[in-house]
């Protein structure tokens, strides 16, 4: 008779950045990833600030509030700011500070191609992409690019995780700038 062998850990995803503002997208590509990984939840960490971005529109308080109101009927997606908690809001700070309080976590970093595309550029990219698993999904216009960058050529594809889905031509960025007009 097969014993059924129960993980002595847990799979977490995390999905970081502004959300300025959340959107549906947010919510989609969670789905996407809590069923193919088969997660046990997804954290939506939401930051101050993008060090590659000019401030945000909303505040942290208000993106924290929209998030939580997008997430709601999903169970399994946690929405938390950390920034309090850490030096910066670096992701490699997050992923050291949540390894150091679940050991025994697995994490799957979450990104769009688009975000992948200049992962290289991200404060120890290679430290992160060792702590948890990068796991990548397309973004309309990005997916030949992140397929041809520094990221990709430097860790290689056995590193990283691409998930197939629908792209989805939503993004805060172009939210913001309906608001504007």
């Amino acid at each position: 008779m097969k014993k059924n062998k129960k993980r002595d850990y847990i799979k977490i995803g995390i999905l970081g950045g502004t959300f300025d503002p959340p959107h549906k997208g947010h919510l989609y590509i969670s789905k996407i990833a809590l069923k193919k990984l088969r997660l046990k939840k997804i954290l939506w960490v939401i930051t101050k600030k993008n060090p590659f971005k000019k401030n945000p529109m909303f505040s942290l308080k208000k993106r924290l509030l929209l998030s939580k109101k997008i997430a709601k009927n999903n169970k399994k997606i946690k929405v938390y700011s950390y920034d309090k908690f850490l030096k910066s809001s670096d992701t490699i700070n997050l992923i050291k500070y949540l390894k150091k309080r679940g050991i025994k976590n697995r994490y799957y970093f979450i990104m769009g191609s688009d975000n992948f595309v200049k992962f290289h550029n991200w404060k120890s990219w290679r430290k992160i992409a060792e702590l948890c698993q990068i796991v990548i999904l397309p973004r309309a216009g990005y997916v030949k690019k992140s397929l041809t960058s520094k990221a990709l050529k430097a860790l290689g594809k056995e590193k990283l995780m691409f998930l197939r889905s629908k792209t989805i031509n939503i993004s805060s960025s172009k939210i913001r700038k309906s608001y504007l007009k």
